[in-house]
């Protein structure tokens, strides 16, 4: 969240659950197996519950990204969701230092959450977005405690949205992480995982290890080449990738009762064959940058 916060916006702009819905139906009639609701938090949104479990009804794989906040009232809605993997956003164990990057004092309820997902057997991944002099010592920590609980760490290379005072010394490169991993534990010790087919991650593991690791190397190493991923956000907009500068608007073509399906397939048919067109990020590219902060993209 940028320290000045975002401008508020009418809730009229935004889909209506009925709405996220019913273009959800429009893409799984295309052939999109899985659906991941994201943010800012999904589940603050006020019918959430209904949401998830309208979304459960549908012959998809959901899942969720959440900062874990609320989880315990939710735990219950899930699994009649049908949800199985929780995506938990994380970026430091240590709690003053989350507190000072969350501008927000839940650190322990989080932590508590996490575990209580654990104990349900939800299938969980913690996502750490990894900054220069801000976090990177905590690589290590992050690394044994994947080890010793069954979840997924990744570690997500800083990417340039509005908002977020990107530039190119802030990024820890996918090379930087796995020399910190190797360093720290020893070559022996890392495993290497062979990764799914469409991964954004490269898996890892320590020997022995209950859990794993990994790296979204969006920007030194990206992943472009398997990426299927394309993101409705919350206001109706398509991006056929997080780096894109262009969207196209789905919500208000279905508002106005126009076909979408030809929307999203040109929008498909338009996906860049890396970082959505943008292939330089030296040369000032932070300034020239058209994209909206993370937390307005929703999704």
């Amino acid at each position: 969240m940028p320290e000045e916060g975002i401008a508020l916006r009418d809730k009229a702009e935004f889909m209506s659950s009925e709405e996220v819905i019913e273009i959800a139906k429009k893409f799984v009639s295309l052939g999109v197996k899985k659906i991941r609701l994201t943010g800012g938090e999904p589940l603050i949104k006020k019918d959430a519950k209904n949401l998830l479990l309208n979304l459960g009804k549908l012959p998809v794989e959901l899942a969720i990204t959440t900062n874990a906040v609320l989880v315990d009232k939710f735990i219950d809605i899930f699994k009649e969701a049908g949800i199985q993997s929780v995506n938990v956003s994380l970026d430091s164990l240590e709690e003053k230092s989350f507190n000072k990057i969350s501008r927000r004092n839940y650190f322990n309820r989080i932590k508590s959450n996490i575990d209580l997902l654990i104990k349900h057997n939800f299938k969980v991944k913690v996502n750490v977005v990894i900054i220069r002099n801000l976090n990177e010592h905590e690589i290590p920590a992050f690394i044994k405690w994947s080890a010793k609980q069954p979840i997924d760490v990744r570690f997500i290379e800083f990417m340039p949205f509005d908002g977020n005072q990107w530039n190119w010394d802030k990024k820890v490169s996918y090379k930087e992480i796995i020399t910190i991993a190797e360093t720290t534990f020893g070559k022996s010790e890392i495993i290497r995982i062979k990764d799914k087919k469409n991964d954004t991650a490269r898996n890892y593991k320590l020997n022995n290890g209950l859990g794993s690791f990994g790296v979204i190397s969006s920007v030194t190493n990206p992943f472009c080449d398997t990426c299927n991923r394309i993101r409705l956000t919350a206001d109706g907009k398509l991006k056929n990738c997080l780096f894109s500068q262009s969207e196209t608007d789905l919500l208000t073509a279905l508002r106005n009762k126009q076909p979408i399906e030809p929307l999203i397939k040109n929008a498909i048919f338009d996906k860049k064959k890396e970082r959505g067109g943008t292939i330089d990020f030296k040369n000032n590219f932070e300034k020239h940058v058209k994209n909206r902060s993370m937390v307005s993209i929703g999704g």
